[in-house]
């Protein structure tokens, strides 16, 4: 057994000592590199946007009382970065210590960090491990991570995000080596789940999935000797359906945005539509799994995308736009029974409309246009510890305890 996975046995070990709520180390169902479709769905059926969970951000009592409260089995984006990755070592120090709470509260929870299509400059301020280059058979080290070298050769993409933040292009063997560092720094955290962000997007020259099939191999096989229960779910945004080499799936699982449609002649209002868009519902692509199994289509989550504001709240100006606002601005901005109305509607047109997919609810939500005051979402009701609650717990409580 490697260290990490002994020491947090023993801190398991040390909470049953002192009467915690939690389950044994021994009674955690392993997964030892497959996960069954039941067990999976188990997982995506109770699936909640958790942003930044693990960052020093928001209250900690109350987000793992909400998730409780509510059910959680699954915790999305409770890590990432988007750039700033001279910021990773604070963010990891400040995580342990909120992975080992919420494990203690709730120890069968999966929790799912992200890695976007993005690059910096700041990778430069990261050594390349030892074990990442014999992983990748590069001799040249010590150094630095190279940014230039994670970069397309043909200029695509290169400042996409602004100067000095770029897409990486995942044929590149150093974005293969710094996505598979993140990767394992993640998991060694207690990470059992990772969002790759839009894959198609940094795969663009990838035409038959080469490099993304060599690094989630990689991943898994780290995972299969170090992760929590033996495991790492991978999934990202999948607007073609899915990535496959041959009959293969890349991925455990596919999620993709809501993608809601505006109903114009009802103002703010929004309902969901097959086909609408590039909208992954009936489109989710089957095969076998990398756990064995087969499927005609892929399990998969739809969540409240967040990409930015329009600066045209309220009107309908279409572009991918909902009544002028992401996705997640949209729904706060909805007054409280609508929101209430407008959950309990998605979750049953998902299921109804595709049995693969799962409604992913939001928990913790960045948004881009504040409401009353308010920058993030959160379920929770409002209280001394999450004032800024906006009060959708009971209704996901509820449309989770009638399924």
């Amino acid at each position: 057994m490697d260290k990490s996975n002994l020491i947090r046995r023993l801190c398991l070990i040390a909470c049953m000592l002192c009467g915690a709520n939690y389950l044994a180390a021994a009674e955690l169902e392993r997964f030892d590199g497959t996960i069954s479709r039941e067990r999976l769905e188990y997982y995506l059926a109770r699936a909640m946007t958790m942003e930044s969970l693990l960052v020093d951000h928001g209250n900690l009592d109350d987000e793992i009382r909400l998730m409780t409260s509510t059910g959680v089995r699954f915790a999305g984006r409770t890590l990432y970065s988007w750039g700033g990755e001279q910021n990773l070592e604070p963010a990891i120090k400040a995580a342990q210590e909120r992975e080992r709470r919420i494990h203690v509260a709730l120890p069968e929870l999966m929790l799912q960090a992200a890695i976007f299509e993005i690059i910096s400059q700041g990778v430069e301020t990261h050594d390349v491990p030892v074990a990442v280059a014999k992983e990748f058979q590069v001799t040249d080290v010590p150094r630095k991570f190279s940014y230039s070298a994670m970069l397309f050769p043909d200029g695509k993409f290169k400042n996409n995000w602004g100067k000095g933040s770029s897409v990486p292009d995942i044929r590149q063997i150093e974005t293969q080596m710094w996505f598979y560092y993140l990767a394992t720094r993640y998991i060694d955290l207690g990470i059992e789940a990772l969002h790759m962000g839009q894959v198609n997007l940094m795969g663009l020259r990838d035409r038959e999935n080469a490099a993304w099939d060599s690094l989630l191999m990689r991943i898994r096989n780290y995972a299969n000797s170090h992760a929590r229960r033996g495991i790492v779910l991978c999934d990202a945004h999948v607007p073609r359906g899915g990535l496959r080499v041959g009959e293969r799936l890349l991925l455990e699982f596919h999620s993709f945005p809501l993608r809601i449609d505006e109903v114009p002649d009802h103002a703010i209002e929004g309902v969901l539509r097959m086909g609408y868009s590039d909208s992954l519902y009936g489109r989710s692509r089957g095969g076998v799994t990398p756990s064995g199994w087969s499927c005609e289509h892929l399990p998969y989550l739809v969540e409240f995308d967040n990409f930015g504001r329009s600066r045209r709240e309220g009107k309908n100006i279409g572009g991918g736009w909902i009544w002028g606002y992401d996705e997640i601005t949209w729904f706060a901005h909805l007054a409280r029974p609508e929101r209430d109305r407008w959950l309990r509607y998605a979750a049953k047109w998902v299921r109804e409309n595709d049995p693969n997919g799962y409604l992913q609810m939001p928990g913790s939500r960045t948004i881009a246009a504040p409401v009353d005051g308010k920058d993030w979402y959160w379920a929770s009701e409002a209280s001394a510890k999450c004032p800024g609650g906006f009060g959708d717990e009971g209704t996901i409580r509820e449309i989770w305890s009638t399924k």
